[in-house]
């Protein structure tokens, strides 16, 4: 598809850079953290993966079937790439991730491909990604699958003086014992912990009447899935803990429910957030509905009250409505759901009735 759009823009070549996209394009994942890693796709020639040198043989084994040139930490990685670039065609007009390639990166393609004209692949490749393919949804399936297992070690975790990163070790010990990582750090926060929407885990300790947040994601196959629940240790200290719980579970199943092609994202987030508007709570609800979800924890689509786009079927994202007021509780339900050809498919499925889990 990069090809054909590169022929249809009349573009030399595109240089895809990001790691993730990499791995879209190849089957190849890595991390070469300040190394050089991309593939270069011609208008009119065959592809060529440049890595570090240590990785070729991992690369060769995903099953990209074209050329992939290695580099050392003692050589110079951008002549490599002048250089084998040069025998497959004349790079006058390059399309690359502007939001990825920093600045001294661009200036060195610059250098490279003399009087270069450098255009941006972002959209592009994010066009490319929204809709997932059969296969791609059944990885995110078991993805899901996972991530519900997740949540169900961590409520079986739970104990009056456990602190929330021996909550959370707990849930990652039992992911990686069945041989998968997490798709981004974990968080387990308990009471007024949780109405920190991005709080980070501590020692602080697991009390009767705490509301629990988890929020986390387990990837399978290359695909991430993203999944939150707050589940209560006990039973909740007061009546305002349970309406803002209900009120965050009503918004969550409003916006599913709402979920069909042709639905505005900013309609999705707008049903979101009229529940816990007329809940009372409406300016404690303070980021975008969702996002999208795939080989990214985070990518397109953006779920937020300005977006125009309407969704298609193929697309994956969450739902995540959340309220969280500092002086009684934080609440987030989350659901990564599929768009399917005339309503939704909800993946994860992890019960969200308020769940309490009695003191051992």
């Amino acid at each position: 598809m990069i090809q054909t759009y590169l022929k249809e823009q009349n573009i030399d070549a595109a240089f895809i850079t990001t790691p993730d996209n990499v791995f879209y394009l190849s089957g190849f994942k890595s991390d070469p953290h300040e190394r050089l890693l991309g593939v270069m796709v011609f208008k009119d020639a065959d592809p060529f993966m440049i890595c570090p040198k240590m990785e070729v043989p991992d690369a060769l084994a995903t099953g990209w079937n074209f050329k992939a040139v290695g580099h050392d930490d003692k050589e110079n990685a951008w002549e490599i790439l002048k250089n084998t670039a040069a025998q497959y065609a004349t790079v006058q007009t390059l399309a690359i991730e502007k939001s990825h390639v920093t600045v001294e990166r661009l200036e060195l393609l610059e250098a490279i491909f003399s009087g270069v004209t450098i255009s941006g692949l972002d959209a592009k490749i994010a066009g490319m990604r929204l809709v997932k393919s059969a296969d791609e949804l059944e990885k995110m399936r078991e993805a899901a699958k996972l991530a519900d297992y997740a949540i169900q070690v961590g409520c079986d975790e739970l104990a009056e003086g456990k602190t929330e990163i021996e909550v959370l070790s707990a849930i990652e010990t039992a992911i990686l014992k069945k041989g998968y990582y997490m798709s981004f750090d974990t968080m387990v926060l308990t009471g007024l912990n949780a109405a920190s929407p991005h709080g980070t885990p501590g020692n602080t300790k697991i009390q009767k009447g705490d509301l629990v947040l988890f929020d986390l994601g387990v990837i399978y196959e290359g695909y991430c899935s993203d999944i939150t629940r707050t589940v209560a240790f006990g039973e909740p200290r007061n009546d305002e803990q349970r309406a803002i719980y209900e009120a965050v579970r009503a918004s969550n199943e409003a916006a599913i429910n709402a979920v069909k092609p042709g639905v505005r994202a900013m309609d999705l987030d707008k049903t979101s957030r009229d529940v816990i508007e007329n809940a009372g709570y409406g300016e404690y609800y303070t980021h975008r509905m969702g996002h999208g979800l795939g080989i990214s924890v985070h990518e397109e689509p953006s779920m937020h009250g300005a977006n125009e786009k309407e969704v298609v079927e193929g697309m994956v994202f969450t739902i995540e409505p959340g309220i969280y007021k500092g002086d009684a509780a934080g609440v987030r339900i989350e659901d990564d759901v599929y768009v399917t050809a005339d309503g939704v498919d909800v993946l994860t499925s992890f019960p969200k009735e308020l769940q309490i889990i009695e003191p051992k």
